[in-house]
Order: C-alpha cells, then sequence, then structure tokens
C-alpha cells in the first residue's frame, strides 16, 4: 500500500468532517426546503464569496486533477487547450448570465428550460431543453467519479481485492453524498464546495513546490521526457504541431461556449443573491484558470517522478498521474490531505450536477405532464432524481472504459452546445422561432453523434475532432454550425411569412 495508515486515518477524519458540513448545510441560512428554489438555488441567497467557491467548485473538478494532466501525460501540448477555455469562458458568463439572473429573479424561474418555455411559448422546447441537460451531465458525472476511482486505486495500489474495495468505497461514498445532498440541497454543496476549493488549492500549491525540490524545476520535468521517451518525441509537450492547431482552437472555443449552457453552472449562477454579486464572482473566478494551468503541468511532471511513472506505467491509467506524484512525493499525513481534496473535488460538482439535473427532470419534463402536483411533491421528486442521477452514473463507470476519461466531458459538450440558440441567443432576440429551433437542434445532435462515431470508427470513445480540409475540428463546433444554420435560415423564412407565434417574455424583459 503505497499510504501509510496515518494518511489513510487523515484522509478519513476530513471525509467525516466534509459529510458533517454536508448535513449541516439544512440548517444554513434555514429556508423552506420544500419549495424547489429553496433546495436546489439555496432560496437565491449566496453572497459573492460562496458564489465564488460553488461556481468554482465546477471549474476545479476532478475533471482538472486527473483528466487534463493525463491528456498531457499521454499527448502533451493538446491538454493545454483547457487553459485558454476556462480563461475566455468567464467574459461569456459575465454577458449572459447576469442578464438570464435578471428574468429568472423576476419570473421565479428555476432552470434555463423556464426561460425558454416562456421566451419562446413552447413546452416541446422546453422539454427537448432540459433532457439535452441530463443527458450531458452523465457522462460529465462519470468523469467526476473516475477522479475518485483514481485515488481510491492509488491508495491502494498492491493491495490484494483493491478494486473490489475501490468500488466499495465509491458506493458507500455515494450514499453519503446522495443522503446530505437529499436533506441539504445547494446548501449542503456549498459548504462542501468551499471545504474542498480550500484542499484543491492546498494540493495545486504543495505539489508545486514538492515537485519543484523533487526535480530542480519544470525545464527538467520536460528533459525527463526526452529521457523516457526520445528527443523526437519530446517536440509536442513543449509546442503545439501545425497538424492540431485547428483542433486546439475549436476545443477551447467549443468548450468555452458550452460550459455556462451547462445546468449545473446556470444552477449555480442563479443561486446568486444579486446581479452585482454574481458579477462580482464571474469576475475573479480567471483564478482558477492560473491553477488549471499548473494541473495541465503535471502531466509533464510525472516524468521526472520515477516512482509515480512507474506506477502509471505498471496500471496503464493515466488518470493516476497526479495522485501517484502525491503519494511518492509527500509525507502521508499530507499526501492525505491532498487526495482528499481531489477526492471531494469529484463529489462537489458530482452533487451540484444532479441537483441541477434533477430541477430539470422534476419542473421541466414531470411537471409538464402533471401541471396540478404541488411545490413540496415537486420538491420531492427531484431530491429522489437527485439520488437516482448520482447512481446511474456511477453505473456507468462501472461498465465503461476510461483510459480517454477526457472525452467524457468533450462529449457532453457536444451535446449541450445545441441549446446554445435557443438559450444564449434566445437572451438576445426574439425572433427565433420554437419550430426553427427544435429542427436545428435536431440537426445539430444527430450531426454531433454521427460525426462522434464516424471519427471513432464506431468503437470506444477516444476522439472528438473530425478530420477536414481546414484540418480537424471539434465536433461541437461542426455540429453548432450546422445547428445555427438551419435554425436561423428557418426562422428568417416564418418571420417572413409572419407565422411566428410570439413568446410571454418580451424584448423589454431581457434589457438593461
Amino acid at each position: 500500500m503505497l499510504l501509510d495508515i496515518f494518511g489513510i486515518a487523515i484522509f478519513i477524519i476530513l471525509f467525516i468532517i466534509f459529510s458533517l458540513l454536508g448535513f449541516y448545510g439544512g440548517r444554513f441560512r434555514k429556508g423552506n426546503l420544500n419549495k424547489l428554489y429553496e433546495w436546489g438555488l439555496a432560496g437565491r441567497r449566496l453572497g459573492p464569496y460562496l458564489s465564488w467557491f460553488l461556481i468554482g467548485a465546477d471549474v476545479f473538478t476532478a475533471y482538472t486533477f486527473v483528466a487534463v494532466p493525463s491528456l498531457a501525460y499521454a499527448s502533451g501540448s493538446t491538454a493545454f487547450f483547457a487553459v485558454p477555455y476556462v480563461a475566455i469562458t468567464f467574459a461569456i458568463a459575465l454577458l449572459t448570465m447576469p442578464r438570464l439572473w435578471r428574468i429568472a429573479k423576476k419570473f421565479n424561474f428555476v432552470t434555463a428550460s423556464d426561460f425558454v418555455k416562456a421566451r419562446f411559448n413552447s413546452k416541446a422546447l422546453s422539454i427537448i431543453v432540459a433532457i439535452t441537460g441530463v443527458v450531458s451531465l452523465l457522462p460529465y458525472i462519470a468523469l467526476q467519479i473516475a477522479g475518485m476511482q483514481a485515488v481510491l486505486v492509488t491508495m491502494l495500489y498492491g493491495v490484494a481485492n483493491s478494486t473490489l474495495i475501490s468500488e466499495v468505497a465509491l458506493v458507500v461514498a455515494f450514499i453519503i453524498l446522495a443522503a446530505f445532498t437529499f436533506t441539504s440541497g445547494l446548501r449542503g454543496v456549498t459548504l462542501g464546495s468551499v471545504f474542498k476549493d480550500i484542499l484543491i488549492f492546498l494540493t495545486v500549491i504543495v505539489v508545486i513546490i514538492a515537485g519543484i525540490m523533487y526535480f530542480g524545476g519544470f525545464t527538467n520535468a520536460f528533459n525527463a521526457i526526452t529521457t523516457a521517451k526520445g528527443a523526437a518525441a519530446a517536440l509536442p509537450y513543449s509546442t503545439l504541431p501545425q497538424n492540431i492547431v485547428s483542433s486546439f482552437f475549436t476545443l477551447f472555443l467549443g468548450s468555452a461556449l458550452a460550459l455556462y449552457l451547462y445546468p449545473h453552472i446556470i444552477n449555480g449562477s442563479l443561486s446568486s443573491n444579486s446581479v452585482k454579486t454574481l458579477r462580482r464572482s464571474l469576475s475573479v473566478l480567471p483564478i482558477y484558470s492560473v491553477g488549471l494551468a499548473a494541473l495541465a503541468l503535471f502531466g509533464i511532471m510525472v516524468y521526472a517522478v520515477p516512482g509515480a511513472l512507474s506506477i502509471v506505467k505498471a496500471t496503464g491509467n493515466g488518470l493516476l498521474t497526479v495522485p501517484a506524484m502525491i503519494v511518492t512525493m509527500l509525507p502521508g499525513w499530507l499526501a492525505g490531505i491532498c487526495l482528499l481534496g481531489i477526492f471531494v473535488g469529484g463529489m462537489v460538482p458530482a452533487a451540484l450536477m444532479a441537483i441541477a439535473g434533477a430541477n430539470l427532470l422534476a419542473r421541466n419534463v414531470v411537471k409538464e405532464f402533471k401541471p396540478k402536483m404541488t411545490e413540496k411533491n415537486e420538491t420531492r421528486l427531484a431530491q429522489w432524481f437527485s439520488a437516482a442521477l448520482k447512481f446511474i452514473a456511477l453505473g456507468f463507470v462501472f461498465i465503461a472504459p476510461l483510459t480517454y476519461a477526457i472525452q467524457l466531458q468533450l462529449l457532453g459538450g457536444i451535446i449541450i452546445l445545441q441549446i446554445l440558440p435557443a438559450v444564449f441567443l434566445g437572451l438576445f432576440t426574439h425572433k427565433l422561432d420554437w419550430k426553427a429551433l427544435i429542427l436545428g437542434w435536431f440537426a445539430g445532435e444527430a450531426a454531433g453523434i454521427w460525426l462522434t462515431l464516424e471519427a471513432n470508427n464506431f468503437a470506444a470513445l477516444k476522439a472528438s475532432s473530425f478530420a477536414t480540409p481546414l484540418g480537424p475540428i471539434y465536433i461541437g463546433i461542426i455540429s453548432l454550425a450546422i445547428n445555427l444554420v438551419v435554425a436561423l435560415v428557418l426562422s428568417g423564412v416564418i418571420n417572413l411569412a409572419g407565422a411566428r407565434r410570439p413568446g410571454i417574455i418580451k424584448e423589454v424583459d431581457v434589457t438593461g
């Protein structure tokens, strides 16, 4: 076992503290948790600091700690697309989220689907947006679980029956997560996000300092790649090859456009107590992109840490890159703290994603067919949906290979990008037609699914870019372009024919 008993004890103690915070959340800034906006949006009462931690919890996730370094370890400079993606996405957020917050506050909306339904006067489009959001979250939640699993695998490396033990531990952790999410809602997740982000930032700083002390700096780490893989293989780690420039650019552009379409990000934004609070928290979120740049470099650092590199090679699992460095470079007690940071770094966003998906299912799918459902029953249904979504994603992890785990996030991006015309463009214009938006959505989703299957030769998911005459391009961008052409052209035709059905929300309601 790589982690000593003392390190495991620290891990367990801190996990208990995290769990207690989650359960205590139900008493934090008390509200009537039988109301969906209280359970799922914390009553829209989060100030700038809590908003910053909560939204940041969805940026610094297990995705950043395991999938990005894993891609850097295996493929080099391609992984750095995550840095500009996070850096520019907050400009998109500042443009869209305050406007959506105003509308949601005015009309008591809880989800983006609420807005879409009122904006375009279409239940069908609202349901489509809701289901798309839920489906896009499942691979994203699975990616968080993959990060948690990587921590357990590293901790139990060399132990008999380690696979069974790690799977049991995951199930137990998710039972606890489901329990405090059910009882405390977004309040519990918010307190957990504060605890988690403190540990995450500590882990980033500690690993950087330990790495520099261990191998003398990042220059030596890049030189170690040459030793490990040969001079010819070192180039893609320090420069961006010409043949992947188009893929790199469209990956970070598509990912940036997609992030604030995800239900959990919108959910976190709508929980702020004012537009001013939301803008303040969004304006300082780029701090997280600095940490993300360091995490991408961790995929390079591992080549200079022989003990960690041997673990990654022996398991054939690049997701162990950062956990392996932690257990080989740090003393047991400190390794236990850092590993717990990564572990809850998967739990917190998974919980928020499940809450956001549950809000959509209860409010924008089931309630459309049962409009007389009481507010209490709506909330109770959302609570059960939140638990179910976690365990569906957990089952996905047990049956699906996660060697290319980052592709789960990119697949989610392809799916969620298709609601951009309805949500983002709908915030700025009322001239789109709901029928055109549905047809555009269908064309985009069909193209995205087909191109993804084609790019992977109808086999395991390993690629999210498609070869074109302009070079490889992220499939999310291609499918979104098809979607936009269909939606905009058909909306133009319908407007010329005078057949557009006006929405409930008029243009004046979304200005200012």
